[in-house]
């Protein structure tokens, strides 16, 4: 038999010892079957350089970033707060920038729409002096049927403040779910805050698109990428997003030395 045989049993426990760590390594809720986490470089790439990021990364000064937004910013739908998506994209930066320090607060609240989110920007997030900021925005009012009115006004308020303390900004808007895109003014409110990046000329991280993309293009069923209160994320979708994002973010901070086109057009 094998198990007398002290090479072979020498070998099994190895690779016994080894699979037991691998599975402890893996986030909660990891699957072997988890499709590939594939993105096209143009539902990714932000409109402009983060000139603020670059100039820290450079410099290898310590880089502080904020992520205020609603439910899926704080990490609704995740197994853990390290699933969420400003925790992962914390791991992926790091791997972007291994000499660099990054240190990420995550503002996110449940339920918060614009408004809510700017009466508290004084406090979450100017306070924080922070490098980046990450602007997760417009799901709550979609939601709850509000009027559109004047978000585009409460946005502008926002980057303002952002803007006079010098730090770089991402917006991100709403995901694609089946509890969001079944209210009227789903893709009104993404087509508001994509005239608002562009009007006041800072990033974009197109969410909807990219999520739109996992279902039509990719063919994933919503289960895979939506938690069962079809409204948030889940771990495989937080990670997705957090990869995508962290190779837009590394790719702007590094423009113009580094390329567009030199990044996969598929994450690994």
């Amino acid at each position: 038999m094998w198990s007398d045989n002290p090479e072979r049993r020498a070998s099994a426990m190895l690779a016994a010892t080894l699979f037991a760590g691998l599975a402890f390594a893996l986030p909660a809720r990891a699957d072997t079957s988890a499709p590939a986490c594939a993105t096209p470089l143009d539902l990714i790439r932000l409109a402009n350089p983060l000139p603020h990021l670059a100039q820290k990364i450079a410099a290898g000064d310590a880089i502080t970033i904020v992520a205020i937004g609603s439910s899926s910013t704080s990490g609704a739908g995740a197994s853990s707060p390290a699933a969420n998506y400003p925790s992962r994209l914390s791991v992926e930066l790091q791997q972007h920038f291994p000499k660099s320090s990054f240190t990420m607060h995550n503002r996110g609240v449940n339920g918060e729409e614009i408004g809510d989110m700017l009466a508290r920007f004084d406090s979450s997030v100017i306070a924080a002096k922070p490098d980046l900021v990450l602007w997760q925005l417009g799901t709550n009012a979609v939601i709850r049927g509000h009027q559109l009115g004047d978000h585009g006004l409460l946005i502008r308020e926002g980057l303002a403040k952002i803007h006079a303390i010098g730090a770089d900004v991402v917006l991100i808007d709403p995901q694609f779910a089946p509890k969001v895109i079944a209210k009227p003014d789903a893709e009104s409110m993404v087509a508001l805050i994509s005239a608002t990046a562009k009007q006041a000329d800072v990033d974009l991280f197109r969410r909807f698109e990219l999520m739109h993309h996992w279902r039509d293009v990719g063919h994933l069923a919503f289960e895979t990428f939506v938690s069962p209160d079809g409204l948030h994320m889940n771990d495989w979708s937080y990670a997705c997003m957090a990869k995508g994002l962290g190779n837009a973010i590394a790719e702007a901070a590094q423009r113009p030395v580094l390329s567009a086109t030199a990044l996969s057009h598929v994450m690994p």
